[in-house]
């Protein structure tokens, strides 16, 4: 759920895109957003997320039915597109999300330079 339907009860676009976002993360690390890390600082899927993009470690985040067979380099960069968009949809501020015609332009690779995502909600 979006931080501005959550807190003030709006809804908009950018609160689809921050769900589709919350999805894209769920589908590449097999998790749910719900799940408990065992670790009292991460909460949810978007921190423990954020924690890894900035360790540069998001390799471990990676559900292994993602990665099997052997993923080769296409499949890797494909991976590392899907993170950057989930966190750039899960944006705290509705603002700093893209729209979700530009997700899709993202993730056909009609674009290719992203902005860097801020922490996200």
């Amino acid at each position: 759920m979006s931080p501005e339907y959550a807190i003030q009860g709006r809804f908009s676009e950018k609160s689809d895109v921050f769900s589709f976002g919350v999805l894209l993360l769920e589908i590449v690390s097999g998790r749910k957003n719900t799940t408990l890390f065992n670790n009292q600082d991460y909460f949810s899927l978007l921190g423990y997320v954020w924690k890894l993009w900035n360790e540069g470690n998001i390799w471990s985040l990676v559900d292994k039915v993602v990665l099997e067979p052997k993923s080769n380099l296409k499949n890797e960069k494909e991976i590392r597109r899907c993170i950057h968009i989930g966190l750039l949809c899960v944006q705290e501020y509705a603002n700093d999300r893209p729209t979700m015609s530009t997700v899709v332009s993202m993730l056909n690779s009609e674009i290719s330079n992203f902005n860097t995502p801020k922490q996200p909600a």
